[in-house]
């Protein structure tokens, strides 16, 4: 699976002096909380949420400009964002609270007092906080949750939180065995069509160079229309396909339909990271970040412990129809049941209803007028992603390394093959059991990273220590040494004379260290980039999939030319160098921040 893994493009910019950036459990505090300082003194972020009253008896300039705050760009890649919150004589902010309906009661009064009086109206609408704001020129009255609104995405139950969790994961697990499942099929499908295997690696290609491309030019859009809408309608697209690939009368119709294939999918994954920052606050995102890393990982190990045998047993048309079968209880659920996360559509419908209520044309959401347009967005996934790439020294070293990993795992398609098949005279079924190391090593990979996590949440809890973004480097400069280990341990195994149990154990610590590898590639980077890691990651992953792309169609000439020995040798040769990134950027990572434009500023190391 080759989704998308980083943060919304659509973030409206921080308002650290707003009245949603001093609520409990909002979006804006949850991103607030992650920042430290801007690069270029836009704004410092304070310890603890700062009360509106605080904020009008402080000493401060009459405007409160909004920033793309972790940046000391020169904001040519950003719109203008300025905005005036409005004040009355005294020179406090206009603040207040809307209330309707049957929601009007007096435990009103007591929830978010400072916040200034009740208005009442004649529609149901659960308090609600308002602030009004002078934006290009034009005054709006800004919607915001109230402290413990059950409507708000923060405000769930927690289970209910883990329901959309799960089928988020679940969704991504079906996108992950699509893609390393067709591969189990290749050879029967090309006999029967009569083409080179080759021509059907080209599968495998146009799925992996979808999802590394559309992602930089659909994520914005995607952003845009709400998350509901899009999970749906790209997963029923997704499912459909597979009946064109269970009946595709010949090879192109193969390649297409899988081009197809991969853009609905990585669509699919695309919103994941932000449907994440639309629920959890920061300090409680690490964990389903996680799992999703494990899912998308382990679906694609995993695909051909079962794909060999059905390609086997039925054909490999089966590999298709049985997947898109198997998809349709989920695609059910996500209709019925998935509900929409972002907590801006929520704002967004009362202030409709005030707006009809009222005549107060002024009442909006806070999306509603600071989300970016279109251009800010495309730019941003798309060319600040690749300047960012090749400019960047943390994003392209990462980048390299977690494509070097992604490249290993689509080799391995075919290198399993030729180690347990050609070699030990394996079936195509039991040729696909060694997998099953693949997926044992991912979910230890995932149960040691709770090391890390309860490591790197002691260290935040800890007021004597400075958190920077090399706090996060300690799971992956002990897991990610594993990744060369297995390499090597696979290559010199590769002899038909040696036990199968050799390689195959060697394969567990490869996907160990892959884990790792994806964990620290992305939360070092968000943490490194705050804002701007949307770009980063994406451009992360557009290397990370056209590697992952390109691999399959060389791969069987690389390991039968060189020698399954030599192959695996270089390969954990460059592995052992890649492997050497999280030590050097835990010690040299501060100095290498201090230089970007890009990065945050941190008080620390």
């Amino acid at each position: 699976m080759s989704g998308y893994y980083g943060p919304s493009f659509s973030r409206p910019p921080s308002r650290p002096n707003s009245l949603a950036a001093s609520r409990a459990n909002s979006i804006v505090q949850s991103r607030n909380n992650s920042y430290v300082a801007s690069r270029n003194n836009s704004f410092v972020a304070a310890s603890t949420p700062a009360t509106p009253r605080a904020r009008s008896t402080a000493a401060a300039t009459p405007q409160a400009y909004l920033s793309r705050a972790n940046s000391k760009d020169d904001g040519a890649d950003t719109p203008d964002y300025n905005s005036e919150i409005v004040r009355n004589e005294k020179g406090e902010p206009m603040i207040g609270r809307i209330v309707g309906g049957k929601h009007v009661s007096e435990e009103n009064n007591d929830i978010d007092a400072d916040c200034g009086p009740i208005k009442t109206v004649d529609i149901d609408m659960p308090l609600t906080l308002t602030e009004t704001v002078k934006h290009n020129d034009k005054e709006y009255i800004v919607l915001t949750f109230a402290t413990g609104d059950k409507e708000n995405p923060f405000n769930w139950n927690p289970w209910y939180k883990r329901s959309i969790t799960t089928m988020l994961n679940l969704m991504t697990l079906f996108i992950g065995l699509a893609t390393t499942a067709y591969s189990s099929g290749i050879n029967s499908m090309c006999e029967e069509f009569g083409v080179g295997s080759l021509q059907g690696q080209w599968g495998l290609f146009t799925f992996n160079m979808a999802c590394a491309v559309a992602p930089m030019v659909l994520a914005p859009f995607c952003e845009l229309v709400g998350r509901k809408i899009v999970y749906a309608s790209s997963f029923l697209c997704f499912s459909l396909l597979f009946i064109g690939l269970a009946l595709a009368p010949g090879i192109n119709t193969i390649i297409g339909l899988r081009l197809l294939l991969g853009l609905f999918g990585c669509v699919g994954t695309i919103l994941v990271g932000g449907t994440f920052d639309d629920m959890y606050p920061a300090e409680k995102r690490g964990r389903p970040m996680a799992m999703f890393s494990f899912v998308a990982i382990f679906g694609t190990v995993s695909a051909p412990i079962y794909a060999g045998f059905i390609d086997q047993a039925i054909g490999w048309r089966w590999i298709e129809g049985i997947q898109g079968i198997a998809n349709v209880p989920l695609l059910i659920a996500i209709f019925v049941a998935f509900p929409e996360t972002r907590g801006g559509v929520c704002l967004h419908k009362r202030a409709v209803a005030l707006r009809k209520a009222t005549g107060d044309d002024r009442y909006v959401a806070e999306d509603d007028i600071y989300t970016p347009d279109v251009k800010s967005m495309l730019k941003a996934s798309s060319v600040k992603a690749i300047r960012m790439l090749v400019t960047e020294p943390v994003v392209f070293a990462f980048g390299m390394w977690i494509a070097f990993c992604w490249a290993v795992v689509f080799l391995f398609l075919s290198v399993i093959p030729i180690t347990f098949t050609e070699k030990r005279g394996w079936n195509e079924g039991v040729a696909g059991l060694p997998y099953i190391s693949l997926a044992i090593g991912t979910f230890l990979g995932w149960a040691a990273h709770h090391l890390q996590m309860r490591k790197y949440n002691k260290l935040q809890a800890d007021p004597a220590v400075q958190v920077v973004p090399e706090h996060r480097l300690y799971g992956a400069m002990f897991g990610a040494v594993w990744l060369p280990i297995g390499l090597f341990i696979y290559s010199f195994t590769q002899y038909g004379y040696i036990p199968w149990i050799a390689p195959t154990i060697g394969l567990a610590p490869i996907a160990f260290g892959i884990f790792f590898v994806f964990e620290s590639t992305y939360s070092y980077t968000a943490d490194c980039y705050g804002e701007s890691s949307s770009s980063a990651i994406a451009g992360q992953g557009l290397m990370r999939n056209t590697l992952g792309a390109v691999t399959p169609l060389f791969a069987s000439a690389f390991f039968h030319n060189v020698g399954s020995q030599y192959a695996g040798l270089i390969l954990a040769l460059f592995g052992t160098v890649l492997s050497l990134i999280p030590f050097v950027m835990f010690k040299y990572g501060h100095q290498l921040r201090a230089r970007s434009k890009l990065a945050q500023e941190f008080g620390g190391k």
